[in-house]
C-alpha cells in the first residue's frame, strides 16, 4: 500500500532547525524523523513512498540520495577497508518517489498534485510526517476497510502542556483544565484514505477543513481514537524529548525493534 508523506512545510515552530533544515530532516538520534516514520509504515508492510516535497525539499532527496548505512548500522570491515558488510539494511526494499508540490501549498493542494501517483490505489495512507506513535496500523486498517467510510485518521490526546479554559459571556472562568486530562482529541496525522477522497476535493482547500467537512456530513469520515504513545516534533522541547527517549532506550515508536 502507497504512503503520502508531506514534507514541504516550513516547520516555523522548530526554528532552531526549519532555518538550516526541513522539519522532516530534524534528527531523533541518528536519523531524522521522517526516516523513523517511514521504518513504521515499513514494519507494517508498505514500502512504498510518495515524498510530497516543498520547502527546502532538495535536501530530503539529498539525505536519500546519499543514505549510507554503514553510518547508522553495524557492519564489518575487511579487504584492506575496501569491503563492507552490513549486518542490517534500512532501505533496501523502500521504494521512494520524490515529488516538488510547491513551496506554499498546503496540504491538500499537495495531495492534489501527487494524484495520479495513487490513482490505481482503492486505499492508501497520508501523514504529516512531524509525529510517531505505535499504534497498531494493521489493525486499523481492517477496522477501516470493515466500513464504507472514505477517510479516517487517528485521534489522540494532546501532548503538549497547556490548558484549555472555558468562560461565560461577560469573560469571567467558568472552567480551566489540563488538556491533557481533559475530553480532548486532536487529529494525529495519521491518515487512511480511498481514491475517492478526490471527488470531494477543490484546488487550493485544506484537506481537513472543507473535504473533510463534506465527508462529515455524509458519515463518511471515521476517527480511531488511541490513547497509546503519540508524539510529535513542533518545537525544540519536543525534539529535545525524542532525544531523551532515545537516548535512554525508550523508544516507544520502534515497533520495528518489538518483534
Amino acid at each position: 500500500m502507497k504512503v503520502a508523506l508531506f514534507c514541504g512545510g516550513y516547520g516555523t515552530r522548530l526554528r532552531e532547525y526549519s532555518e538550516t533544515i526541513p522539519k522532516p530532516l530534524a534528527t531523533i538520534g541518528s536519523r531524522p524523523i521522517i526516516w523513523h516514520l517511514m521504518k513504521y509504515y515499513a514494519h507494517y508492510g508498505h514500502n512504498d513512498f510518495v515524498l510530497c516535497l516543498g520547502y527546502k525539499g532538495e535536501m530530503i532527496k539529498e539525505y536519500f540520495l546519499k543514505y549510507d548505512e554503514w553510518l547508522s548500522n553495524d557492519f564489518e570491515l575487511s579487504a584492506g577497508g575496501s569491503k563492507v558488510d552490513l549486518f542490517s539494511s534500512d532501505t533496501d526494499d523502500w521504494r521512494i518517489k520524490f515529488i516538488d508540490t510547491g513551496l506554499k501549498s498546503n496540504i491538500g493542494m499537495r495531495l492534489l498534485a501527487v494524484k495520479k501517483y495513487f490513482e490505481n490505489e482503492d486505499i492508501f495512507l497520508a501523514n504529516y510526517s512531524d509525529g510517531l506513535s505505535n499504534f497498531p496500523l494493521d489493525e486499523y486498517l481492517e477496522k477501516f476497510k470493515a466500513t464504507d467510510a472514505i477517510a479516517s485518521f487517528v485521534s489522540v490526546r494532546p501532548s503538549q502542556s497547556f490548558h484549555a479554559v472555558t468562560s461565560d459571556k461577560d469573560g469571567f472562568v467558568t472552567a480551566i483544565e489540563d488538556v491533557g486530562h481533559a475530553n480532548y482529541w486532536i487529529n494525529g496525522g495519521f491518515f487512511i484514505l480511498r481514491k475517492e477522497i478526490f471527488d470531494y476535493m477543490r484546488p487550493g482547500e485544506e484537506l481537513v477543513v472543507d473535504p473533510f467537512l463534506r465527508l462529515l456530513k455524509e458519515r463518511k469520515l471515521i476517527a480511531y481514537n488511541y490513547t497509546g504513545f503519540w508524539a510529535a516534533m513542533d518545537t525544540f522541547k519536543d525534539k529535545m524529548k525524542f532525544d531523551k527517549m532515545e537516548e535512554s532506550g525508550d523508544w516507544k515508536w520502534k515497533v520495528w525493534e518489538k518483534q
